[in-house]
């Protein structure tokens, strides 16, 4: 199934605690104006027949044409395959849970779909962006080798996480899959990763540094780390270094245990020009074992697909040709282990749609097998 030939249109939203943001892709690009209508987290009827109220008037500008699915992120924690939405805390009203999926699919008569926005959006970069750059990068080098496994992480409000295996959402047995948020702070060990890896984290450590009193934004707290604004300018570069080192430490981790690509997201992956050096060096650097003796932080090199040398040196160190013993033969081999790094290619909101709409169409295909026979 090529879901950017698909003719097959699914209802799709962008859940935030402020708005709700509606659309409808075809192919897997969006085909409709964004309605946007303010979610009223507040109060549980108001949210929810707002909810219904987007979804009707996307269904409007569509007629003739109909929808097949509904599918979309919302803020966890969720049981995200019943469909129900338990206690989000930028969604008070939710306390106790609500039955959303199933509550659409009876108004609207259409299979929903619910999942985590770091899951969609790194399944939208699996499908679409980043790990289709990487292994299109192979081909063009004559290289055997296809990357099947990517790791998402978006830095924004908080530290989002998702994880592709095999090019499946890994979601686990319990939808808690990619909870990258809750991992140990490298600098701060009593307190979760997200504390430091945020919005909040970057204007903490500002603060702190600089002495000043007013939250600056991460925009101008970036502009004063590379001189574009007055202010502690050595405070704000170690903000940023601060944040890059806890992150990568989250990631290490990741990448020890599922081995596979790694693509960022979020409105602060936008300071990447800060972030991604102090990261790589972190996730290049070494680690000791009692003795003293060094290791490396994680066992592949790693590499950023942001500096065009970096991403040409992956492709060149990806593979050897070995002469076989007694034999006239060759065969090739991965000598290194490698692992890019690199920025969303599509933007954190275009991936996650098309990681939503990808998973309708998966879904649908799996509880009606005669859609794929009758080209519906």
């Amino acid at each position: 199934m090529n879901i950017f030939q698909d003719e097959r249109i699914v209802l799709t939203l962008d859940a935030g605690g402020t708005n709700f943001v509606f659309s409808a892709l075809k192919g897997g690009k969006p085909i409709t104006d964004l309605i946007t209508l303010p979610s009223n987290s507040n109060d549980l009827e108001k949210c929810l027949k707002t909810i219904i109220k987007g979804f009707e008037k996307v269904q409007e500008t569509l007629l003739p044409e109909k929808a097949v699915a509904i599918s979309f992120a919302f803020p966890g924690p969720a049981a995200y395959k019943k469909g129900v939405i338990v206690n989000p805390p930028n969604f008070p009203s939710f306390k106790g849970g609500v039955a959303l999926g199933p509550m659409l699919e009876d108004y609207f008569n259409l299979p929903t779909f619910i999942n985590n926005d770091g899951d969609l959006f790194t399944y939208g970069e699996a499908i679409g962006g980043f790990l289709q750059e990487i292994n299109n990068g192979f081909k063009d080098y004559e290289v055997k080798k296809e990357f099947k496994n990517l790791i998402g992480i978006t830095l924004g409000t908080g530290f989002g996480g998702g994880i592709v295996v095999n090019k499946q959402i890994c979601v686990g047995d319990n939808s808690a899959g990619g909870e990258v948020w809750l991992m140990r702070n490298l600098l701060e060990p009593e307190i979760i990763a997200e504390e430091s890896v945020s919005v909040r984290g970057i204007q903490h450590y500002y603060k702190s540094l600089s002495g000043e009193k007013d939250d600056l934004s991460p925009k101008e707290i970036f502009e004063i780390a590379i001189g574009e604004r007055p202010g502690n300018r050595q405070a704000a570069i170690t903000s940023y270094d601060n944040v890059a080192k806890v992150a990568a430490e989250a990631l290490a981790n990741i990448i020890t245990l599922i081995d596979g690509a790694v693509v960022i997201g979020g409105g602060i992956a936008g300071s990447s020009k800060l972030l991604l050096p102090q990261i790589l060096k972190h996730l290049n650097g070494e680690i000791k074992n009692r003795k003293g003796d060094k290791f490396r932080r994680v066992v592949s090199q790693i590499f950023s697909f942001e500096d065009k040398e970096s991403k040409n040196e992956f492709y060149r160190s990806a593979t050897k040709k070995i002469k076989v013993p007694f034999s006239t033969r060759e065969i090739e081999f991965i000598e290194n282990k490698v692992v890019p790094v690199g920025i969303s290619r599509l933007g954190t909101n275009n991936a996650t749609m098309l990681g939503a709409y990808a998973i309708a169409l998966n879904q649908i295909e799996k509880l009606i097998p005669e859609h794929k026979e009758e080209g519906i």
